[in-house]
C-alpha cells in the first residue's frame, strides 16, 4: 500500500511537470502568433498575451490529463456495475477549487491593469476625470529617462473617412504616419465627427478618439519599416477605407522626409470614400440607402 501510495505521488509530481513545461512551451509560440514588435508597448502586450495562452494552457492540460489518467487507470473492471463508494463531500477540496479560480482572476486582472498603466491607454475615465489624466512612460526606459528623452508631437485627425497627420515642426500636413524611431512619440488625437479608433496592430495600440475632445496618447515606435493604421470603430458606410500607412524610419530619414515634404505645395489627397461615394451618386439607379457624404478630401504637402 505504502509503495502504491509514492507511485501515485511520483506520477502525479510527473505529469504536473511535465504539464507546466509544455505549457510554457506553448506560452512562448504565442509570441510567433502575432505581428511583428514595431513598438515598445507591443512587448508588454506581447508578454501578457503569452502569460495568457500559458496559462490557459496549464488548465487545459491539467483538466484533460486528469481526466485522461482516470479513465486509464481507474476505470472499473469489466462486468463490475457495482456503485462506486459513496461520497458526501469534501470541505477542504471545495474551499481549494473556489479559491484557486478568484486568486487567478485577481493575478489577471492586477497584471493586465498594470499592462495598461504603463502603456498609458486613455479610456473614458480620462474624459470623467479631465484634471487628472494617466500618467503616459516610456515602455522600456525608465520613468526618468522617459522623460528626459526628446518627443516627436503630431497631429492626428480623424474623420469621415480620412487621416490627416500635421508635424508642427516643418507645418507639414501628410495622408500617411511618418514616425522616427527609437524616439518618443506624442500623437494630439480629435475627432471632426463622430467616433474613430486609432489602431496599429504592429504596435498594438488602439486608442478611441472621442468627438469635441483632444487626448494625448504617447508610445515609441522601435522597428523601421511600414505598418498600416485602421479605424477600429464603426464609423460610417466607407470606414472600412479609412486606413493609413504607417511608415516608421530612421530619425535621419524622417528629418530628410520632413524637409522635402515642406518645400511640396498643398494639394488634394487621393480619397477613396469620396471617390466611391461620387461613382455611387453618378449611378442611374439609386438604392435609396441613406449615405453620410464623406468628409472633402484633405490638403496635404505629402499624400503618400
Amino acid at each position: 500500500m505504502k509503495i502504491q501510495k509514492i507511485l501515485n505521488i511520483l506520477t502525479l509530481l510527473t505529469g504536473a511537470i511535465a504539464v507546466t513545461a509544455i505549457s510554457l512551451w506553448i506560452g512562448k509560440q504565442a509570441y510567433s502568433w502575432l505581428p511583428p514588435q514595431a513598438a515598445a508597448e507591443s512587448l508588454l502586450i506581447d508578454d501578457l498575451i503569452s502569460f495568457l495562452v500559458t496559462l490557459g494552457a496549464f488548465i487545459f492540460l491539467g483538466v484533460t490529463s486528469t481526466l485522461m489518467y482516470s479513465v486509464i487507470f481507474h476505470r472499473a473492471v469489466k462486468d463490475d456495475f457495482t456503485d462506486g463508494p459513496p461520497i458526501d463531500g469534501n470541505v477542504t477540496l471545495e474551499v481549494v477549487w473556489t479559491a484557486i479560480p478568484i486568486l487567478l482572476v485577481f493575478w489577471i486582472a492586477g497584471y493586465s491593469y498594470q499592462v495598461y498603466e504603463q502603456m498609458g491607454i486613455q479610456g473614458p475615465s480620462e474624459l470623467v476625470h479631465l484634471h487628472n489624466p494617466l500618467a503616459m512612460q516610456s515602455a522600456y526606459a525608465e520613468p526618468e529617462k522617459a522623460l528626459a528623452e526628446p518627443v516627436e508631437k503630431i497631429d492626428v485627425l480623424a474623420k469621415q473617412w480620412a487621416w490627416v497627420f500635421h508635424y508642427p515642426e516643418r507645418d507639414v500636413t501628410s495622408t500617411e504616419l511618418h514616425l522616427p524611431s527609437d524616439r518618443r512619440i506624442r500623437l494630439a488625437l480629435k475627432s471632426q465627427d463622430v467616433l474613430h479608433g486609432f489602431y496599429i496592430p504592429a504596435f498594438r495600440l488602439k486608442q478611441d478618439i472621442i468627438p469635441n475632445h483632444a487626448i494625448d496618447f504617447e508610445f515609441t515606435p522601435i522597428r523601421p519599416g511600414q505598418y498600416r493604421l485602421t479605424d477600429s470603430q464603426y464609423s460610417g458606410t466607407y470606414f472600412a477605407t479609412m486606413q493609413a500607412n504607417v511608415v516608421v524610419e530612421s530619425p535621419e530619414d524622417y528629418q530628410q522626409w520632413l524637409a522635402q515634404a515642406a518645400t511640396q505645395k498643398p494639394s488634394l489627397a487621393n480619397n477613396q470614400a469620396a471617390s466611391e461615394y461620387a461613382q455611387r451618386s453618378n449611378q442611374s439607379v439609386q438604392t435609396g440607402w441613406i449615405t453620410v457624404p464623406p468628409a472633402a478630401p484633405p490638403l496635404v504637402n505629402s499624400p503618400g
